[in-house]
C-alpha cells in the first residue's frame, strides 16, 4: 500500500503500519440493521485478552484514537466500506482478522475475513519509532541497500551491501525469526505481547541473527578455514543468507563475521519497520573483563602473544536503531546500539543492546542494555605489556586516545561517509572526555565490576613501580609521545616506500634515531604477521634481526622486504599485515615500534550503457584487473542488487594475463524504480573479495 509505504514488499499479503488506518470492503447478504451488532477480532500469536494479542473492537460510526477501531463509512447497503485503525503501540506481526455478527434475535455468527501483517510506523508521531525527517525515513526504513566501512582508521574502505528487505519471502522469514527466539519458546503469549516495543524486538533480533544459543541465522567463524560453509568475505547481501536459512529448515548458515551479522540485522530491522543503519567503529575494543583497559602482550622479540582475554579489533560493525526509550529518561531516546556479533552473554544470551548512544557519550554505563560494554568499545585505554618469561611482565605503554576513531555510517540520501564519532564521545584529550571516562569507571567500581586497586593506575595510564624492574621500555604505536615519564634514548618508526597494492612486494623502512649526545648500540628483533581485522595474527611471514651503532643525534634506516609469495596464501579479507620491532639499547631503554600495513585491492569499475528503466533491458559493463603477477584462469564475477537482478548472477571471467585488465558485459532488466545498487565481486582460487558497487537510478516505464 502506497499510503503505508509498503508497496515495495514483494508479497501478496496485506501489509500495513500501525497507528494508521486502512480500508476493507465487506459484502453482506443484506444491509446492516439497527439490531445487528458487529465486532472485529484481530489475533496475533496465541490469543489472550490479558496480553492484548486478540483485541476485540466494535463497528462504530467514529474512530477512537489510541485503540483498535472499525468505522462504517457507508449506510443502507449490503456492500460496506470499513476503515480499520490500530493504535500506534499495537503488537506488530501476522494477524488473523475475523468478524462476529450478533442479530437482535441473539444469534451470533463468526467469519474469518483473512489476514494482514502489521509493522512499526516511522510516519506515525505516536509510534516509538517515529522520525520527523522524511529523508531519514526513506534512508533508514525504505532504502534496501547500504554501505559498510572497513580497513583501519588511516585507510577507510567501503563495500556495498544488499539489504533486500522487500524481496520475496523476506518479511515472512523475519516474522518466522521472531517465532523461533528462545523467549517465544519459553512463553509464546508473553513474547508476542512484547512485540509492541521496538526495544524488545531489537534485542530479540540481536540474539537471533547469531546462532550461538538459539539456532539463529548465522554461525560465526573467525579463522582461515571456511570449509563446510561460505567465507564471510563472499557475502554481499542479506537476501541469499535469509533464503538459505529458511530453505534449510532454519539451520544456521555458515559463516558470518561482524559486517555480515550487522548487514542481516539491518535487513530484519528495516523489514519490520524499525529505522536502522550500519555503523563501523575503527579501533574497537572488546573489553571482556569490563575494566576499560585492553591489555596487549608481546614477547621479548616483539611478536604478539595470544594471552589476553581482551581484544582490539581494527574495526567492528554494529547497528543503530532509532526509537524512544520509555524505560530511561527522555534524553536517552534516539539512536540505540544493537550488536548481533556474538561476543559476550547478556541476560543469558549472546546479544548486545539496545544501548543508548547518548548514555554512552555521558558515561552512564549503568543504563540498560549493555551500555558498559559498548562504552568500552569506543573509550577503553590500550595497555602494552612485554612478557620476558611466564612469571615476569611489564606494562610499558598506555594509549588513552587510540580506541574509538572515525565512527562511520552512510549519509542520508547519498553514498558519502559520515563521521559520527562526536555522537559517542567528547573530543579525545579534552577534560570532558577524561571526566566521562572517570565517571564510567567509578560507576563500574560501585557496581563491583572492577577492583578498587585498579582504579588509579589505569586512569592515568601508569603502573606502580615494581620491586624489580627490567630496563625501561618505550612503545611507539604512532608519532605521539606516550605518557611514560623519562627521556628515551632512541625513537623509531616504520615507513612504506610506496603504498602497496595486493599482489605487490612490500618495501618497508625502519628508521631509528638516536636522541642523545652519545653513540648507542642497538639490537632489534623484527617480526611480521598477517592479521585478521580482529588484530589476531594468522601467520608469521617474517622474522629478522638488526644490529647497529647509531651516532649522536644520528638517524639510520633499515630496509625490509616482504614478497607477494610470502604473504599471498595467508591474507584475510582485509589484506592486513602487522610489522613490529623490539629494539634494545645497551644499558638504556627499550623501544617497541609497530605498524599495520593495509594492501590496496584493485578497483572494480561498473558502467551502465544507457538509461535504466523498469522492465527494459540495459547493458552493463564491469571492468576488472588481475592484481597478480601470474595468470588467472578461474576468475568468477558475482553480481547482485535488489530491484536490478533477481537472486544472484554469476559470470565466468576469461583467462587473464598478469596485471591484465578485462571487461565483462551482460544485460539486466530492472524490476523496481528508484535508487538501486549493483554489487560486483571478483573471485578466484588465488584471492577473494575484490568488490565494487555502483548506485543506479532506475526510471519508471512510460
Amino acid at each position: 500500500m502506497v499510503a503505508h509505504h509498503t508497496d515495495y514488499y514483494n508479497s501478496s499479503d496485506l501489509i500495513v503500519r500501525r497507528g494508521q488506518s486502512f480500508s476493507i470492503t465487506l459484502n453482506f447478504n443484506r444491509p446492516i440493521s439497527k439490531g445487528d451488532t458487529l465486532h472485529f477480532v484481530a489475533v496475533t500469536g496465541p490469543p489472550s485478552s490479558d496480553y492484548n494479542t486478540n483485541p476485540i473492537f466494535p463497528l462504530s460510526t467514529s474512530g477512537s484514537s489510541g485503540y483498535w477501531s472499525a468505522v462504517n463509512e457507508t449506510s443502507g447497503s449490503s456492500k460496506v466500506n470499513i476503515t480499520l485503525s490500530s493504535p500506534a503501540n499495537a503488537v506488530i506481526g501476522y494477524y488473523q482478522l475475523s468478524i462476529q455478527i450478533s442479530t437482535k434475535r441473539g444469534k451470533t455468527t463468526s467469519f474469518r475475513l483473512g489476514h494482514f501483517i502489521l509493522l512499526f510506523n516511522s510516519w506515525a508521531p505516536d509510534d516509538d519509532v517515529y522520525i520527523e525527517d522524511e529523508e531519514e525515513r526513506k534512508e533508514y526504513v525504505l532504502n534496501d541497500h547500504g554501505i559498510s566501512y572497513f580497513g583501519h582508521e588511516k585507510l577507510i574502505r567501503e563495500e556495498g551491501w544488499n539489504f533486500g528487505q522487500f524481496e520475496e519471502n523476506i518479511l515472512n522469514i523475519c516474522l518466522a525469526l521472531l517465532d523461533r527466539n528462545l523467549k517465544y519458546l519459553e512463553d509464546p503469549v508473553l513474547d508476542c505481547s512484547c512485540r509492541n516495543n521496538p526495544l524488545y524486538v531489537s534485542r530479540v533480533v540481536s540474539a537471533m541473527v547469531n546462532s550461538y544459543d538459539d539456532k539463529g541465522v548465522l554461525e560465526g567463524l573467525w579463522g582461515e578455514n571456511f570449509s563446510g560453509g561460505v567465507n564471510p568475505a563472499l557475502w554481499s547481501g542479506s537476501v541469499e543468507i535469509l533464503w538459505r536459512w529458511r530453505k534449510r529448515g532454519y539451520k544456521p548458515v555458515k559463516y558470518g563475521q561482524c559486517w555480515v551479522f550487522a548487514g542481516v540485522a539491518c535487513t530484519i530491522l528495516r523489514c519490520l519497520g524499525i529505522p536502522a543503519r550500519m555503523v563501523t567503529n575503527f579501533v574497537s575494543a572488546h573489553d571482556k573483563d569490563q575494566n576499560l583497559s585492553i591489555d596487549e602482550y608481546y614477547d621479548s622479540t616483539g611478536r604478539t602473544l595470544k594471552k589476553t582475554i581482551d581484544a582490539l579489533w581494527n574495526y567492528h560493525v554494529w547497528n543503530e536503531c532509532w526509537f524512544k526509550r520509555n524505560d530511561l529518561k527522555k534524553s536517552y531516546s534516539g539512536w540505540q546500539v544493537v550488536d548481533s556479533t556474538p561476543q559476550e552473554i547478556s541476560e543469558g544470551r549472546y546479544c548486545c543492546g539496545p544501548a543508548s548512544v547518548k548514555a554512552i557519550k555521558e558515561g552512564d554505563v549503568q543504563m540498560d542494555y549493555d551500555t558498559a560494554f559498548v562504552f568500552a568499545s569506543v573509550n577503553a585505554d590500550r595497555s602494552t605489556w612485554i612478557y620476558y618469561d611466564k612469571n615476569i611482565k611489564e606494562r610499558v605503554y598506555c594509549d588513552t586516545k587510540l580506541v574509538g576513531q572515525n565512527i562511520s555510517t552512510k549519509a542520508v540520501g547519498s553514498d558519502d561517509r559520515v563521521d559520527i564519532t562526536a555522537n559517542y564521545k567528547y573530543p579525545e584529550g579534552s577534560a570532558k572526555e577524561r571526566m566521562v571516562y572517570i565517571r564510567a569507571r567509578k560507576r563500574l567500581l560501585k557496581a563491583g565490576v572492577i577492583d578498587k586497586k585498579d582504579m588509579g593506575r589505569a586512569i592515568i595510564g601508569r603502573n606502580k613501580k615494581p620491586r624489580k624492574r627490567r630496563p625501561n621500555i618505550r612503545s611507539e604505536a604512532s608519532s605521539e609521545v606516550p605518557e611514560d615519564p623519562g627521556v628515551p634514548d632512541i625513537s623509531g618508526k616504520f615507513q612504506l616506500r610506496e603504498s602497496p597494492a595486493f599482489g605487490d612486494d612490500i618495501h618497508i623502512l625502519l628508521t631509528l634515531k638516536n636522541l642523545t649526545s652519545k653513540s648507542k648500540h642497538v639490537k632489534g628483533k623484527i617480526s611480521s604477521s598477517t592479521i585478521m581485522y580482529t588484530g589476531v595474527p594468522t601467520y608469521e611471514i617474517l622474522r629478522d634481526s638488526i644490529y647497529a651503532t647509531i651516532g649522536p643525534k644520528e638517524e639510520k634506516q633499515f630496509p625490509l622486504e616482504i614478497s607477494h609469495s610470502e604473504y599471498e596464501a595467508h591474507l584475510t579479507k582485509d589484506c592486513m599485515i602487522e610489522v613490529s620491532a623490539l629494539c634494545e639499547v645497551k644499558q638504556g631503554r627499550k623501544l617497541l615500534v609497530r605498524k599495520v600495513i593495509s594492501l590496496e585491492k584493485p578497483p572494480i569499475r561498473i558502467m551502465v550503457h544507457g538509461d535504466a528503466v523498469v522492465h527494459e533491458p540495459v547493458e552493463v559493463e564491469v571492468m576488472l584487473v588481475n592484481p597478480l603477477s601470474e595468470w588467472i584462469k578461474d576468475g568468477v564475477l558475482h553480481l547482485e542488487g535488489s530491484g536490478l537482478i533477481e537472486g544472484k548472477l554469476r559470470k565466468w571471467v576469461p583467462s587473464l594475463k598478469p596485471k591484465e585488465s578485462a571487461s565483462v558485459i551482460f544485460e539486466m532488466v530492472p524490476y523496481r524504480s528508484g535508487s538501486r545498487q549493483l554489487l560486483a565481486d571478483f573471485t578466484s582460487k588465488k584471492f577473494s573479495d575484490i568488490k565494487g558497487f555502483k548506485s543506479i537510478e532506475v526510471e519508471e516505464a512510460y
